[in-house]
C-alpha cells in the first residue's frame, strides 16, 4: 500500500475536486484549434481560408505565419521536379529571396475537396515578382494537401505545375 504525506494527500484531493476545471482549461485551447464536429463544408471553408492565408504569407515573406501553417515534414514539388522542405521555404522568406507584386489565386479558381481528415486545395496562382534581379510573371496550377492534426489543419504537401504558356494563362 502506498502512503502519502499529509501535504501530498491534500494536493491529490484538491486536484480531484478541481479536475473538471483543469480539464476545461487544458481542453479549451485545443477545441479552438480544431473543430472535430465540423461538417465537410465547414472544413472546406476553414482550409480554403487557411490556404489563402498561406499564399498571403508567402507574398509578404511572413516566415512566422508560414511556419505556423506548414507541417514540420512539409514537402513541395514544383513543375521542374525541385523538392523543397519547410526549412527551405522559411529560409527563403526570411532572406526575402523573392519580392512579390502578385502571389494570388485567380478569382473563382480555388476548389477544396475534403475526405475526412485530409483536404486538397487546387487553384490557378498568378505569380509576379522579382527573384534575384530577374523579373518573373506567370501563372501555374497547384495542389496543396492539408491534414487535420490535434493542433488544427496543417499544410503537408504541395505540388505545382510548370508555368502556363502566356497565351493560356489569361
Amino acid at each position: 500500500m502506498t502512503t502519502f504525506t499529509p501535504h501530498a494527500r491534500d494536493l491529490i484531493h484538491a486536484l480531484c475536486r478541481n479536475a473538471k476545471l483543469i480539464l476545461m482549461v487544458v481542453a479549451l485551447p485545443l477545441g479552438n484549434a480544431i473543430d472535430l464536429n465540423a461538417s465537410p463544408a465547414e472544413d472546406a471553408k476553414t482550409v480554403a481560408s487557411l490556404d489563402t492565408k498561406y499564399q498571403a504569407a508567402v507574398k509578404s515573406n511572413d516566415a512566422a505565419t508560414m511556419d505556423q501553417i506548414l507541417a514540420d515534414d512539409f514537402t513541395l514539388v514544383n513543375g521542374r521536379g525541385k523538392v523543397s522542405s519547410k526549412a527551405d521555404l522559411i529560409e527563403s522568406a526570411r532572406k526575402k529571396e523573392v519580392t512579390y507584386e502578385h502571389q494570388d489565386e485567380e478569382p473563382k479558381t480555388q476548389k477544396v475537396r475534403v475526405w475526412g481528415d485530409t483536404a486538397v486545395v487546387t487553384a490557378l496562382l498568378w505569380i509576379k515578382a522579382v527573384q534575384g534581379d530577374k523579373p518573373i510573371d506567370y501563372k501555374l496550377w497547384f495542389s496543396d494537401t492539408y491534414v487535420r492534426t490535434p493542433a488544427g489543419w496543417r499544410y503537408v504537401f504541395g505540388q505545382a505545375s510548370l508555368p502556363m504558356p502566356q497565351s493560356e494563362s489569361k
